[in-house]
């Protein structure tokens, strides 16, 4: 693979995340809206609502993620935002918020198919890393799947735990085996 380049998804770029996403959305129709709404309004709006209810939240901004392309083709995508943004995680007893300090959230990849497994996730989240220090988040959260503690997992959109450790994310909470909370601190906290 070439190097890539990330970029904020800005509205310009809304084709070549269409593109990425393909016509099932990336995930089921799922156009990342799963951590934004209630689950009854998510599947009720999978395809082409969640698509337009996204491409809404692209075209008011701030960008809500970062693409990764090899040339001109977009080959991954993360969300990265604050996590106040994302409703659901404190919905879910498993990802409920560790304290109150307003870390910013990186809850969702997609990593197009013939580009798995070749480090896309990896620069992606090193990216991450730099935009969420750029913005002044005092940390960077995660939710990944530890596939040492479940195998199988069926699908990995919130990353694996170990890429997020080699990144420099540490454990805050585990309150389910395979589903840890990895945060990395971005600044110092005033004492």
């Amino acid at each position: 693979m070439t190097r890539l380049s990330i970029r904020p998804l800005t509205p310009d770029l809304w084709p070549e995340l269409e593109d990425l996403f393909g016509p099932n959305g990336a995930c089921s129709g799922c156009w990342c809206m799963w951590w934004r709404m209630a689950r009854t309004g998510f599947v009720k709006g999978q395809g082409p609502v969640n698509k337009a209810a996204f491409k809404r939240i692209v075209k008011q901004g701030p960008p809500p993620g970062l693409l990764a392309f090899d040339g001109d083709v977009a080959v991954g995508w993360c969300q990265l935002t604050p996590r106040s943004d994302l409703p659901v995680l404190d919905r879910s007893r498993m990802l409920v918020a560790v304290d109150d300090k307003p870390v910013w959230s990186l809850s969702c990849f997609y990593v197009r198919k013939g580009h798995r497994k070749q480090g896309v996730t990896s620069a992606l989240i090193a990216a991450a890393v730099k935009e969420a220090k750029k913005q002044g988040a005092p940390a960077l959260e995660a939710y990944p799947w530890d596939t040492k503690e479940k195998k199988g997992a069926s699908t990995v959109h919130t990353g694996v735990a170990s890429t997020f450790a080699r990144a420099g994310f540490d454990v805050v909470a585990r309150r389910a085996a395979h589903r840890p909370i990895m945060r990395k601190t971005l600044r110092k906290s005033a004492a």
